[in-house]
């Protein structure tokens, strides 16, 4: 019996129910799908590797000054690891066509399908990264999914227009591309089981042993491949990895523009996709914006500036309600809590406020609130497109401006939760992780890794604390703690020593609790530590129990504390202020007496004034915007509902009907400039002063 097969004839056997598709001999490996798979793979990385020197080439002028040979080829290494996703993306086609374990595939008709496909998917990639060569002087970084919207509005006659001007004078790059293309159809290799197909040279048992081997090893492939690819998309392998973003690629460079020579086009589009961009909103004109409220800080007096350190502590999922010395008057005087060396250190010295709120619920939300004084609105900073802009924070600052050391601290895997190319992204100098840890002679290594996160929090804040002992003077550090997060267990000589409380959660908070207190019996006894100031907050909180802490409000209650211990002045108990993680960075800078402008979205919390908080409420697409004795939920249009949040602790009473049409009226200016000066200058990457 004859059958045909995407025009392809193959002899079938009725009497063994087999294809018979080859001579009589085994198969070999180079004969197996995957291994023309993977060259035409090669092919693919080395296009795009030819795209980014072509791209380094023809922007040089802009790296010349800084890029030595060495940085360029780590850049072009870590650039393999964003082309990995892309090439995957665009060529699930492909692959999924070569691992199928289907032998009747196996005809020539079949890969001549293929070749078309590979050929035309890569080229247009191939195209859109030689187009970013071109394109990338003018916006400083690669093309995003935002350029359909950016073009959106123009008609097809105007788009033909300016495409075919700058197909005519880069016609090189056009030329390349064409090369490129043929390269791709020429190079392509098919499976070489699809070349030959004899009639009837081979026996049953022959062919069923052909065919078993050849699926077997199908299977095989296909089944590895899956995890590796899902990996290779994330960009690791491991539960501590986010998902790899454009922003990943500030861990890397040593400057913003040098994110382009890492990136790729396809991936920047990719990654993008489906990512609500910023819309400025036209609630009023800049000027008048710019008079009700501006994020550009000026020098706020003439007082010499001090050269303190600066240690900023962010704690993992700490959220004000394990925390006893603010719930006193919520649970009654005897309730304890799970942090008794924080309250001791609220009690005796520190200072800390009753309406302190976080910006997010994410630990890549609460960084850039609490290190850089950007606040979250509508969608994490890092995974935008915005995440390529040029970005300050409290290390680039002091560092850059007055001679200050950085470090940035995360007991995970180094690049976990894109804190390593954050940290780079605003100015950290170093960083330090669980590859430092293991490299350091006088720590246990692994011994001390949790075997989910990260390093224990009691041993790595050890290592925090010896090694900002062998950093120069002054020195700013940023230290997250990890083990306060799911699966939420404490090491095995602490089982049964911190209280369980209510959630799973509660005795990790105990146990970092106790590592904190650890590491300030170390850190005392430092030379440093008179000349320090402290700032203590969380990322977000987390298995809120309370219904004061369930309200919208009550998921952004966190502590700040600042603990100056060679500072009497700075201790107290505010409850009248509201405050936000967005005005920590400008209340160290002004506490330091800081002569420099610099832009920050919050305020001095040190200051005269009437602080704010505003954030974002991702389950019904709002704001909440809190002043004075209210509390307000805006949808981007109007203000919906208002709460006098400072008596009516779990928002049940609306007044909005009420509200003193005066004090809405104020509020509200105060919060829509805010957010429209806000997406002015992420859309417009003016968030640095001189941009």
């Amino acid at each position: 019996m004859i059958v045909l097969i995407f025009g392809c004839k193959s002899t079938y056997n009725s009497r063994n129910c087999v294809y018979i598709c080859g001579m009589k001999r085994h198969i070999s490996l180079s004969e197996l799908p995957i291994t023309a798979l993977l060259w035409n793979l090669l092919v693919v990385y080395c296009a795009y590797t030819l795209c980014r020197a072509v791209f380094l080439a023809l922007n040089w002028p802009m790296y010349a000054g800084t890029l030595t040979f060495g940085h360029t080829m780590e850049l072009f290494g870590a650039g393999l690891l964003f082309d990995t996703p892309a090439i995957l993306y665009t060529n699930a086609v492909i692959l999924l066509m070569f691992l199928l374990p289907l032998h009747w595939k196996e005809c020539s008709c079949y890969y001549r399908v293929a070749r078309w496909i590979y050929t035309v998917v890569n080229s247009i990639a191939v195209c859109v990264n030689l187009m970013d060569c071109v394109y990338f002087p003018f916006t400083g970084k690669r093309t995003t999914a935002s350029v359909f919207a950016e073009f959106g509005n123009e008609s097809t006659g105007e788009m033909l227009k300016i495409f075919g001007g700058q197909f005519v004078s880069h016609w090189y790059l056009v030329l390349l591309a064409a090369l490129v293309t043929w390269a791709f159809w020429k190079l392509f290799r098919p499976s070489k089981n699809a070349k030959h197909y004899p009639a009837n040279n081979c026996g049953a048992t022959d062919a069923r042993h052909r065919l078993s081997t050849y699926y077997l090893a199908q299977v095989v492939s296909l089944l590895v491949a899956i995890p590796m690819c899902i990996g290779a998309i994330r960009g690791g392998f491991t539960k501590a990895t986010r998902p790899i973003t454009i922003s990943n690629a500030n861990q890397y460079v040593n400057r913003p523009a040098e994110t382009g020579i890492v990136l790729n086009t396809p991936f920047s589009i990719f990654r993008t996709l489906k990512k609500t961009p910023f819309v400025i909103p036209d609630y009023m004109s800049d000027e008048e914006a710019t008079a009700v409220y501006t994020p550009v800080h000026q020098p706020a007096d003439s007082a010499a500036f001090t050269p303190r350190n600066v240690v900023v502590l962010i704690l993992e999922s700490y959220s004000k309600q394990h925390i006893g010395f603010y719930n006193k008057t919520l649970r009654g005087g005897n309730y304890k809590g799970f942090t008794p060396f924080l309250d001791s250190l609220i009690t005796n010295g520190a200072m800390t406020f009753k309406y302190s709120y976080a910006n997010g619920r994410k630990s890549i939300e609460g960084m850039p609130s609490v290190l850089s004084s950007l606040p979250n609105f509508v969608e994490p900073l890092f995974l935008t497109p915005a995440s390529l802009n040029a970005m300050s924070g409290l290390a680039r600052e002091l560092g850059e401006n007055k001679g200050y050391s950085t470090a940035f601290f995360h007991g995970a895997q180094n690049g976990s939760m894109g804190f390593q190319a954050f940290a780079r992204a605003t100015g950290f100098q170093r960083y330090y992780g669980r590859t430092e840890y293991n490299a350091d002679p006088n720590c246990n290594g692994d011994k001390d890794f949790d075997g989910t996160w990260a390093i224990w929090d009691e041993e790595f804040f050890q290592f925090f604390a010896q090694q900002m002992s062998t950093m120069r003077e002054p020195f700013m550090t940023a230290l997250f703690s990890a083990s306060s997060h799911d699966p939420f267990v404490v090491p095995e000589k602490y089982k049964g020593r911190f209280p369980q409380g209510e959630r799973p959660l509660q005795q990790c908070v105990a146990y970092t609790d106790y590592a904190l207190k650890r590491f300030f019996e170390t850190a005392s006894r430092q030379p440093w530590f008179q000349n320090t100031l402290f700032v203590i907050t969380a990322d977000h909180v987390s298995q809120q129990i309370d219904p004061f802490y369930r309200t919208t409000l009550g998921n952004y209650c966190v502590p700040i504390i600042l603990y100056a211990p060679g500072d009497a002045s700075l201790h107290g108990y505010d409850e009248q202020q509201v405050v936000e993680q967005i005005d920590i960075m400008p209340t160290v800078l002004s506490y330091l007496h800081y002569d420099k402008p610099y832009i920050a979205f919050g305020r001095d919390m040190l200051s005269p004034g009437d602080g704010f908080a505003l954030h974002w409420l991702p389950e019904s697409g709002s704001y909440e915007y809190v002043r004075g004795d209210y509390a307000l939920e805006f949808d981007g249009r109007q203000v919906t509902a208002a709460y006098q949040f400072r008596t009516d602790s779990t928002l049940s009473h609306n007044v909005l009907g009420t509200m003193p049409p005066t004090t809405r009226e104020s509020m509200e200016r105060h919060m829509k400039s805010i957010i429209q000066q806000y997406m002015q200058r992420m859309t417009t990457d003016r968030l640095t002063i001189g941009r």
